[in-house]
């Protein structure tokens, strides 16, 4: 099965430097460019991809607005953000409209491909200590805590497995860490998820920050 991948990004030369990667991968094909956040849209109704690249600074409309629209289609593809700086706010954003993770430009073609195929498959790409460190940021700029749906409705055992997600601990490092089966920790990983109504660990963590579940200081 080949994952098909659109590429949004407003640099001719980077959009070329992301085709050239991807499509020398097997099982991995770019199906569509886009060269501003506005003619993301289209091109992904056209195409159905599996995943969209999105440079998260592009004119006419940023990758958070364009994240934003493609979450609201029935079938969302998954998104990858592209940046240049991890520590880059927008990229938080991009995050909180629906993102399953980013990826830096300076990143190795080989680091590319396992990204694309992570998030494709329907992992997160967690960096937890800049995703720490952005949601530090906006609780200082007078960040107050916000209501989740469901955060309360956590059972001890799963506010646990939430606290080691936002570490970025896999199944397996969390099931050591807890001492039980990886099947349990999945178990609990889908409750989680499913409480929080988050589409995967990536918005899950950023609910367990903006809730103050968990404080990234």
């Amino acid at each position: 099965m080949t994952l098909t991948v659109v590429i949004a990004d407003d640099e001719d030369l980077i959009r070329a430097g992301l085709r050239i990667i991807i499509d020398a991968e097997p099982g991995l094909s770019v199906v569509g460019e886009a060269a501003d956040g506005a003619a993301v849209l289209p091109v992904v109704r056209r195409e159905r991809p599996d995943l969209v690249l999105m440079d998260v600074r592009m004119p006419a409309l940023d990758g958070i607005q364009a994240t934003e629209r493609l979450m609201a289609l029935d079938d969302p593809p998954k998104v990858l953000v592209v940046t240049t700086f991890e520590n880059d706010d927008y990229v938080y954003d991009a995050l909180r409209a629906g993102a399953s993770g980013f990826l830096l430009k300076r990143a190795r073609p080989d680091e590319l491909v396992q990204a694309v195929k992570l998030v494709a498959a329907g992992e997160s790409l967690l960096f937890p200590a800049a995703i720490r460190t952005l949601a530090g940021r906006r609780q200082e700029a007078s960040f107050s805590p916000a209501k989740v749906p469901g955060i309360d409705r956590l059972t001890g055992r799963e506010g646990d497995v939430l606290r080691l997600m936002t570490r970025g601990l896999s199944n397996h490092e969390i099931a050591a860490e807890l001492v039980v089966s990886q099947e349990t920790v999945k178990t609990h990983v889908g409750n989680v998820l499913g409480k929080l109504g988050a589409r995967d660990r990536t918005q899950a963590v950023i609910a367990a920050y903006e809730s103050g579940f968990v404080s990234p200081s």
